[in-house]
């Protein structure tokens, strides 16, 4: 048996480069069968591609190429993996980023297939896992049919690389119609100098107890910027405009698993800790010595953040 993994990947066409989830996918993809690695982009990505997917697992690398790929909108993804599905039946498993779950809503539509979105978790048997009430219960369901389709939720499984073949195939894509959504023009999101979130190996995160925008700046990404860290927040400050919308972490935002995360002013509101309790070493810090954070922290300081980030920020200069 086998399954199809939509390879997740951006930049430039002459520097692309797979995004992390793509090795999440694998491993998650890998219970399920044999697993080939649908890439779907412009000639000559997924030949560039190849040695990196074979390197995470894939057994085949589908190449899935046209030239008005970026003037296209999720057209041939869900163009590529209704023909794979359709000719050769299989799990199917993407990405559960904002395009990942509309490319499964049309797939599943077009294939009459059971679709699983925002899955932590994939079984042999078809059954995939969600977090529910912030993360406080596990649900399992089944997709039934031939080509189940599996949304997964970024961060939320560890990618373990297995080399294997990567052999390379191609395949037709079906020409741009009348009915297509054609992109006329767009401006790349500029990339920040910190790590992406998802990946990175340290989080600094802040939550109400920073007090301010200003306060998150001081404290949170400075703090960041001097261990080279991703920054995250809860919902409350996203919600006040203290902090970026894609810093958000938990039940609403991003799962994180890094091997550290420093939680700053976070009480530990349980949409909060859904998306960050598989961390390695948890360190909080909060001047409420009763917050429920301190209930999963590694390391608990109870202290005012504006005496102690400081100090720390000094201390890790020091020993630069």
């Amino acid at each position: 048996m086998h399954v199809y993994v939509l390879a997740e990947h951006a930049g430039s066409e002459a520097g692309r480069e797979l995004s992390p989830i793509t090795g999440e996918l694998i491993t998650a993809a890998r219970d399920l069968g044999v697993v080939s690695v649908v890439v779907v982009g412009k000639p000559g990505v997924a030949e560039h591609l190849a040695p990196e997917l074979a390197r995470l697992g894939a057994a085949q690398v589908i190449d899935a190429s046209t030239e008005d790929y970026e003037e296209r909108l999720i057209t041939p993804e869900v163009d590529a993996l209704q023909a794979l599905g359709a000719a050769n039946p299989a799990p199917i498993v993407i990405a559960a980023t904002v395009s990942g779950n509309e490319i499964a809503g049309r797939l599943g539509a077009r294939l009459g297939a059971g679709v699983l979105a925002n899955v932590t978790g994939i079984e042999a048997n078809k059954a995939g896992h969600h977090e529910i009430f912030g993360g406080s219960y596990t649900t399992t369901a089944v997709a039934g049919g031939e080509t189940p389709i599996f949304t997964l939720r970024p961060g939320s499984v560890k990618a373990q690389p297995q080399e294997a073949a990567g052999e390379l195939a191609s395949m037709p894509l079906p020409a741009k119609t009348d009915r297509d959504v054609t992109v006329k023009g767009f401006t790349p999101k500029a990339r920040a100098d910190r790590p992406e979130l998802t990946a990175a190996s340290t989080v600094v995160s802040g939550g109400r107890g920073v007090a301010s925008e200003e306060g998150y700046s001081d404290y949170v990404e400075k703090l960041a910027d001097v261990l080279g860290a991703a920054t995250g927040s809860t919902r409350d400050i996203v919600d006040l405009g203290w902090a970026a919308p894609e810093t958000q972490i938990g039940q609403t935002g991003a799962t994180v698993s890094p091997d550290l995360y420093i939680a700053l002013g976070i009480s530990g509101a349980i949409q909060h800790i859904s998306g960050m309790q598989t961390s390695g070493t948890i360190l909080a810090v909060n001047q409420e010595r009763d917050e429920p954070i301190f209930a999963i922290a590694d390391i608990g300081v109870v202290a005012d953040i504006e005496d102690f980030v400081p100090e720390l920020i000094k201390a890790l200069e020091n020993r630069r």
